[in-house]
């Protein structure tokens, strides 16, 4: 090899000359078959042209990232950065290490050039065989250069030949680049909202699988973890796993916003608060939250805190237009929480922020690549931005009222009530992605129901 020393491991076994010898003969000729084009092949130049036009005559660098050891030789699944994906269209574990580089090319222009790792050599070298990052027989086929650039439409060159940027490059030059790829993928074409239904649906029937599992999973002393097994069954069957950790989160425990340990018991008197998403194949991914009545009907006080969870986040969808601020469901959203709250006595008045012990947070983000999608790009352009056709995003507020807050009646301590929806914003409005799910008291104990009893 020449990028390298094999990565070998406590699996490796020291070859002799004459097994060497051997194991460079009588291969028979593999090319890869099928389709080469990747998906979002035909979206990709014109994606590079955009970012290409913001930087004229500079050299510019998108790595995919690179291999993070787990434990000891075990590395932790790969997934490129995403960027490097929306630019290639390549999405794969097999992408660790490369980097999209844009050539300045002609007054203004760039060439792209993607340095690979390429298929190694049957007939030269070891790594096929011995190597366990990258060998054949360790993690699987990889294209050669000429396969790489029919599924790319991009020049591929050996990772080897590529050329790294000099120490103490400006590191201010690298936020400017990082801000203008998050600001070019803040509006999604027809394709990406395509595949972003499409995770929303495969989420949508994970959390059906999950309901019929309940239980089972009521019965485990673990039982959030067997939600969250439950769930990322669904999103490794339909896609490439989950687009964030899972959080499947039982009583107090959902007054934790990224309660990810899933450790605890369920309990019947209690809510499950299910936080998650599928990414598929092309890396685009869902986020929806449902919080389910474990026992299959809401109690009373279940009722009331989350009708007024529900109320604040129809207030919010109802704000989603072109031209709105991006701000302005979070705001209406947040008026309803805090007359909601002034009305129980909570809050002395629902004016200023005191609301926001009980929220902690925003009511909704941009969705897309990133679960957190866009979260480079500058304030102008996303958090005091506006609203534009084309935008995916996030409507998702929550009351939390923690176990041990004595500013809340004993009777609230321990609830914790998020819902929250995917939609996209279209010529007329916001288009709900996720409406397959049902959101008021009644739908979600009938789909329970039927589910639970079909």
């Amino acid at each position: 090899m020449t990028e390298q020393a094999l990565r070998t491991g406590s699996h490796d076994l020291t070859p002799t000359a004459e097994f060497q010898t051997f194991m460079t003969r009588d291969w028979a000729a593999g090319p890869l078959s099928g389709e080469l084009l990747v998906p979002a092949a035909r979206f990709t130049p014109s994606r590079r042209a955009r970012l290409s036009a913001r930087f004229p005559g500079e050299r510019l660098l998108i790595p995919a990232g690179g291999l993070k050891i787990r434990s000891n030789d075990c590395d932790y699944r790969f997934r490129p950065h995403s960027a490097y994906a929306w630019l290639t269209g390549l999405t794969g574990e097999d992408q660790s290490g490369h980097v999209l580089v844009l050539e300045p090319s002609g007054p203004s222009g760039h060439e792209a050039v993607l340095y690979v790792r390429p298929r190694s050599p049957r007939d030269d070298g070891e790594e096929f065989y011995r190597d366990r990052r990258h060998g054949e027989f360790w993690v699987g086929r990889r294209p050669d250069l000429g396969e790489a650039e029919r599924m790319t439409g991009i020049r591929c060159e050996h990772l080897d030949a590529y050329r790294k940027p000099p120490p103490g490059r400006d590191a201010s030059h690298d936020a400017e680049l990082a801000s203008v790829l998050s600001e070019l993928r803040l509006i999604k074409d027809a394709w990406e909202v395509g595949q972003l239904q499409q995770a929303v649906d495969h989420t949508a029937s994970g959390f059906e699988d999950v309901v019929r599992a309940l239980p089972r999973a009521l019965s485990h002393p673990r039982g959030e973890r067997w939600i969250e097994g439950v769930f990322g069954l669904r999103a490794r069957a339909e896609g490439n796993g989950t687009g964030y950790d899972t959080i499947a989160a039982s009583g107090a425990h959902a007054c934790v916003l990224h309660w990810i340990r899933n450790d605890g018991a369920l309990d019947p008197r209690k809510l499950l608060l299910l936080d998650a998403g599928v990414e598929t194949d092309s890396l685009y991914t869902a986020d929806i939250t449902r919080t389910l009545p474990l026992s299959g009907r809401f109690s009373f006080l279940q009722l009331q805190v989350y009708e007024l969870v529900l109320a604040a986040q129809e207030a919010g969808m109802a704000a989603l237009r072109p031209g709105a601020s991006f701000r302005d469901f979070h705001r209406a959203g947040m008026r309803v929480i805090a007359e909601g709250l002034a009305e129980w006595g909570v809050l002395k008045s629902p004016e200023g922020d005191l609301h926001r012990r009980y929220t902690l947070c925003s009511s909704g983000h941009m969705l897309g690549l990133d679960v957190h999608d866009c979260a480079q790009a500058r304030a102008g352009t996303y958090l005091d931005g506006v609203l534009e056709e084309g935008h995916v995003l996030t409507v998702e507020p929550g009351l939390y009222f923690q176990p041990d807050d004595e500013t809340l009646p004993a009777e609230l301590r321990g609830i914790g009530v998020r819902i929250e929806d995917n939609l996209v914003i279209t010529k007329e409005g916001a288009r709900l992605m996720s409406g397959a799910l049902p959101r008021t008291p009644d739908g979600i104990e009938s789909w329970m129901g039927a589910l639970l009893n079909g």
